[in-house]
């Protein structure tokens, strides 16, 4: 259901007839990415900035309807902001750190998901998926408008695949007709129902949660509620078993009710029957308009490997997670991040073909990591028992008054970055005292530098941060840039990068990934050290 006066729909590539559907055979692309979401369009992005042609196939003419993920962590706009488009979505999002949590008319206890300063972006923004991807969008225009090689094709639809040993084929339906190409790889960035998963004959494997949840976006121009994110279990208003409230831009809130399982979809979608669930919740006085509804289940699955050949899989079309803890977009556009720099490697001829193993094998990671947190949050918000139900609210009556008990409310654990720990690209951990946050598999954290900030000089290729002792200067190895960051943690006033990169240790020396995760970490630099290294994180030494 969608107010027309609220419609997102940003028609951005409209079709237009290409030399391919007129080539007398079909034509050979490096890369053609199909869903053209958030995901797909991140990929095109990621890949073009690096100088790689691609392709991205959509059905449609832009960006969808109604606002969907809204929630967008701060891991993402680090990663967008890669891209170029990071501030931009910051200044249009709604910006928040704190949440709070009710149990009836009381509240339990509020959270601040980012108490540290020192970060260039908040823990979240809120953000309507459309304005999200037309971001994207335009930065793919920027981009081409640079010479990045990048296309979409609107009205493409892809309606059969055949795997080959080095390449995929694919058919196209566009509104002038058939026609053929084909790609040395093919990304499926197609969402949950994922065409190309049933193409290919391949499934999920998960859980699918017996209970239903009505979102309901409205505008409201006098809203007294701050900008925070709500969660009521069993909420005095009794419009739902449990209700999420954020705030939007453009005056607009997203509300959440949980309805049950067995129930009338058609019914529950009508008008009245929604107004009803939010009069009882803001009141009959309270001016509001309905701007888009929908009903969505909860499903933690996934698909048992991400890589099948010459065909890889990203986001939704991969894995899925319940909505709550805002696991879905932010895991998505995780997955490009991990998958942009190794198969930009691979197609250079920088990495041999074996490191988009990793992919799956990271990836899959995450996605076990994002269903173990999305299940438990779900088994939390919906008790499938009298006991479990009793359980659960025992937690949050002792979590009023005693600080033990918080962290066992589950409201939706929120995104953060999965940590690669233990997986077959890390290097060694040698720095003595080093801070647990950076070591060997996790994201780096952000620290300012001076008027800047550490993440906007890391990311996009190797680097190698040297913090307080001599490193090498910029150097190629096997062909491979390598950039140099020399910091002083003398220098920072904040005592930021000692906490985060130092810890106990006078000087480390960091193996930096091209996504922005450590590979490896020493007490000081060693020639020897960073070569066996770099090759283990590029994939050329077998694992």
């Amino acid at each position: 259901m969608l107010d027309d006066r609220y419609s997102l729909a940003f028609r951005l590539y409209p079709y237009a007839r290409h030399a391919d559907q007129d080539a007398p055979a079909p034509v050979r692309h490096p890369v053609v990415v199909m869903g053209g979401g958030p995901i797909g369009i991140a990929t095109a992005l990621d890949l073009g900035l690096q100088g790689i042609p691609v392709v991205v196939l959509d059905d449609h003419e832009g960006v969808g309807q109604g606002s969907r993920a809204i929630c967008f962590a701060k891991r993402t706009l680090e990663i967008a902001d890669r891209y170029g488009c990071g501030e931009a979505m910051v200044g249009k999002g709604v910006v928040w750190n704190l949440g709070k949590v009710f149990h009836d008319d009381r509240k339990v206890f509020e959270f601040n998901l980012l108490p540290e300063a020192g970060h260039r972006f908040p823990a979240f923004i809120n953000l309507q998926q459309p304005y999200f991807e037309r971001f994207l969008v335009e930065q793919v225009r920027a981009a081409q408008a640079k010479g990045a090689p990048i296309e979409i094709r609107g009205k493409n639809r892809v309606e059969a695949v055949e795997l080959q040993d080095d390449h995929v084929a694919l058919s196209l339906m566009t509104p002038e007709g058939p026609y053929r190409i084909e790609a040395d790889w093919l990304i499926g960035c197609d969402g949950a129902s994922s065409p190309l998963r049933g193409m290919m004959g391949l499934d999920f494997e998960g859980r699918v949660f017996e209970d239903s949840f009505l979102i309901a976006d409205i505008r409201m121009t006098n809203a007294s509620f701050p900008t925070e994110r709500w969660f009521w279990f069993e909420p005095w208003f009794k419009s739902g078993a449990s209700t999420l409230l954020h705030r939007q831009p453009d005056d607009v809130w997203r509300i959440d009710f949980q309805i049950g399982w067995d129930v009338d979809r058609k019914e529950e979608l009508k008008e009245d029957n929604i107004r009803a669930r939010i009069d009882a919740m803001l009141g009959r006085d309270v001016d509001y308009d309905l701007v888009w509804s929908s009903i969505y289940t909860f499903q933690c699955r996934r698909m048992k490997r991400f890589r099948h050949g010459r065909v890889i899989f990203a986001g939704d079309s991969a894995h899925q997670v319940s909505p709550f803890g805002a696991r879905g977009a932010n895991s998505g556009i995780q997955d490009v991040d991990n998958l942009g720099w190794k198969l930009g490697l691979v197609l250079q001829g920088l990495a041999p073909e074996r490191l988009l193993d990793s992919y799956d094998e990271e990836r899959c990671h995450a996605a076990d990591e994002n269903i173990l947190n999305s299940t438990r949050s779900t088994d939390f918000i919906t008790p499938k028992s009298k006991v479990s139900h009793l359980f659960r609210n025992a937690v949050l009556d002792l979590a009023e008054h005693y600080a033990f008990a918080r962290p066992l409310v589950n409201s939706g654990r929120l995104s953060v970055p999965c940590t690669y720990d233990a997986l077959s690209l890390n290097g060694p951990d040698t720095l003595s005292g080093g801070p647990a946050r950076t070591r060997v598999g996790s994201p780096c954290p952000d620290a300012p530098l001076g008027d800047d900030y550490l993440l906007r000089h890391l990311g996009g290729q190797f680097t190698l941060l040297v913090i307080d002792c001599d490193g090498p200067g910029d150097l190629q190895i096997d062909g491979l840039p390598v950039a140099q960051l020399s910091l002083s943690a003398q220098d920072d006033r904040t005592g930021a990068l000692r906490d985060r990169y130092l810890g106990a240790a006078a000087q480390a020396v960091y193996l930096i990934r091209p996504d922005q995760h450590v590979a490896a970490r020493w007490d000081s630099y060693d020639a020897r050290a960073l070569r066996a290294a770099l090759r283990k994180a590029t994939g050329k030494d077998p694992q």
